[in-house]
């Protein structure tokens, strides 16, 4: 994507492999500074092998990067002084209390001990978890660790964060609450590289997205314009019950073409520009007993782009591509 802005991620033909396997065969990235930027795949796609390269926690077999003006593989100690990194797995002790994880990682950043109660306190407020402060965090919640997990990172406040599926495994409510500390984050300056299988959360936060497919950037733009790649528009049709979907999407294939099924299990989509062709694949619906909560049409969802990039959705998995550990 063409931008004018500063880079805070500037990579060029990253390759990485594991033994036989070849996790990321040439990635291109340019990041502008304070933006989220999405690295939107399904598992296995590279995603996660991409932001442990970026964050000097592997060497790339080639190509080059620089993130907030340093090479990545020269000034390794310049780059992670800058940086954090929220991976998928929570990094805090289940065995310390969150305040004292937050505490703890005060004093290994260098403030003072003082310094450190202080920030504790800042951000357990802030990410909301203030009265479980004093419990053990192997009795949080997924959602409630995932935000301590968050504010441990900022501790000291980076000025770019990767965010390795943040989301991964949490409740709705619990997601909202992680895409607003990520649009805070992004407000007070931190750039964001954001790597999701979610369609939804990089249409929700991302500035600009990359489409990752096995192990190579496929497709690159704003949301808006990957969207518009597509062409079509899309009929978007919410169920009144979840359990009719697969009686939904019989129809609407027969009728109109292809369907997409949404994250929602009650909600499916199908490409499809014409407004006549539209109504009489929802008429179908209603002839055949299909309750419908909501119907739409419009742009297309990033569901329906990245089946008509790849030939496969966002969830579907590849297990010739896993991540591999280093």
């Amino acid at each position: 994507m063409t931008t004018h802005a500063p880079l805070a991620i500037e990579a060029t033909g990253l390759v990485k492999s594991f033994g036989a396997t070849q996790a990321v065969a040439g990635v291109d990235l340019a990041v502008p500074e304070g933006s989220i930027y999405g690295v939107l795949g399904p598992n296995g796609a590279g995603k996660t092998t991409v932001i442990r390269m970026l964050a000097t926690l592997i060497p790339p077999d080639a190509g080059s990067a620089r993130v907030l003006g340093h090479d990545i593989r020269t000034e390794g100690d310049a780059v992670r002084s800058l940086v954090s990194l929220t991976g998928q797995l929570a990094s805090v002790d289940e065995e310390l209390t969150g305040r004292e994880n937050l505490i703890l990682l005060g004093r290994l950043l260098g403030l003072s001990r003082p310094g450190a109660r202080t920030r504790a306190e800042e951000l357990l407020e802030a990410f909301g978890i203030a009265e479980a402060a004093g419990r053990l965090v192997k009795h949080y919640s997924g959602g409630m660790r995932r935000r301590l997990d968050i504010a441990a990172s900022i501790v000291v406040t980076p000025r770019l964060m990767f965010l390795d599926e943040p989301t991964t495994g949490l409740d709705p409510r619990s997601r909202g609450q992680v895409w607003e500390i990520a649009r805070a984050l992004q407000a007070g300056g931190t750039t964001i590289l954001l790597c999701t299988q979610y369609l939804e959360e990089a249409d929700q936060l991302a500035d600009g997205i990359a489409v990752i497919d096995r192990g190579r950037v496929i497709a690159e733009g704003t949301p808006a314009q990957l969207k518009a790649s597509v062409g079509a528009g899309g009929l978007h049709v919410r169920l009144l019950d979840p359990d009719r979907r697969p009686d939904a999407a019989g129809i609407l294939e027969r009728v109109v073409g292809a369907v997409v099924l949404e994250p929602d299990p009650a909600a499916l989509s199908v490409a499809c520009s014409d407004a006549a062709l539209a109504a009489d694949g929802v008429a179908a619906l209603a002839r055949a007993g299909v309750g419908i909560a909501e119907f739409s049409l419009g742009q297309p969802s990033l569901d329906e782009v990245f089946l008509a990039l790849t030939g496969h959705l966002a969830e579907e998995r590849d297990p010739t591509l896993e991540e591999q550990p280093s």
